[in-house]
């Protein structure tokens, strides 16, 4: 496929990534220069990120100046705010492999309209490749079409993850799911970048991916470009509502269906659920303190339980 071929909009992301490809590419020649500051512990921010994220802003409001931004370092403070056409941006998915010099890193642009994406691009600069997808129209590597593997059993099956890292993440949560899923597959992986992961489901390289605590701008590329590659994602419970859930998983329909069985349990869905519900029954817990006992024997209670420290997050 030509890039004259090409949606409009999607060029223009394109030509974005591509900008912010080349910057990043630049700053990598001397990390030893950058400013870092830290977000949270154990989450960083470059000098990079801001430029990236500039250039990349600039570039699609000099387009559409009446779309809306949701950019990773920005948020919604540029663009217009009440457009129905929304960019979704991480101009730097992957900056602590950045900041190492671990080459696992990508520009993520995704454009919503109502809600629904319908242009992505992600562009990883260290090997020049680029993924995107227009919606209904397929899912491409540079000019290759992309399908999912076609991988049927679970224990054949690569899967991509990625650890949780922020303080207030539920760690024991992960490390259950991460047993769980490691005893029935051929391998894990986790190379740092979830943009990079979902388009490595979508190109084959992994059978299936999951993670919790990702925000819109790491998975809203990544996801059109899976769907069109004919693999499916969704949340834990294979709902399609995980833009803003921050959990996900995709993979080819026959692994995804099999990880969706495996991650259903510890769903923060399903968690958010049992805290709406809890409220009416806490106030008589300390009184009838052998009453929660019983469910605690069953595995998805338990589980569901330790989620409750992940609540604020």
């Amino acid at each position: 496929m030509q890039q004259t071929s090409l949606h409009p909009m999607l060029n223009v992301a394109i030509k974005a990534a591509r900008a912010a490809g080349a910057l990043i590419n630049r700053a990598s020649l001397d990390l030893e220069a950058l400013r870092i500051n830290t977000k949270s512990p154990n989450d960083f921010v470059t000098e990079v990120d801001h430029a990236a994220e500039g250039v990349i802003i600039e570039t699609l409001l000099g387009a559409y100046p009446d779309h809306g931004i949701l950019a990773e370092e920005s948020g919604r403070s540029r663009g217009a705010k009440h457009s129905e056409f929304v960019w979704i941006i991480d101009p730097l998915d992957g900056t602590t492999n950045f900041i190492h010099g671990l080459p696992v890193y990508c520009v993520s642009i995704a454009l919503a309209h109502r809600g629904v994406v319908q242009q992505a691009v992600v562009y990883d600069p260290t090997r020049n490749d680029l993924f995107y997808a227009t919606k209904g129209r397929g899912a491409f590597l540079n000019d290759r079409r992309l399908r999912v593997s076609k991988r049927t059993r679970m224990s054949d099956a690569l899967i991509g993850t990625g650890f949780p890292f922020r303080r207030g993440d539920n760690f024991k949560r992960y490390v259950k799911m991460f047993e769980e899923v490691m005893q029935h597959c051929a391998g894990l992986r986790r190379p740092g970048a979830a943009a990079l992961d979902l388009c490595y489901v979508a190109a084959g390289y992994y059978d299936a991916f999951f993670e919790t605590g990702l925000q819109p701008w790491d998975v809203a590329a990544g996801s059109l470009i899976v769907s069109e590659a004919g693999g499916l994602i969704g949340n834990f419970t294979g709902e399609a509502d995980f833009l803003h859930q921050r959990e996900v998983v995709a993979g080819n329909p026959k692994i995804y269906g099999q990880l969706v069985t495996m991650l259903a349990p510890y769903s923060r869905v399903i968690k958010e659920e049992d805290v709406a519900a809890a409220p009416a029954a806490a106030p008589a817990a300390p009184a009838a303190e052998p009453a929660p006992a019983a469910p605690r024997k069953r595995g998805p209670v338990r589980i569901k339980k330790t989620d409750g420290d992940d609540a604020p997050v």
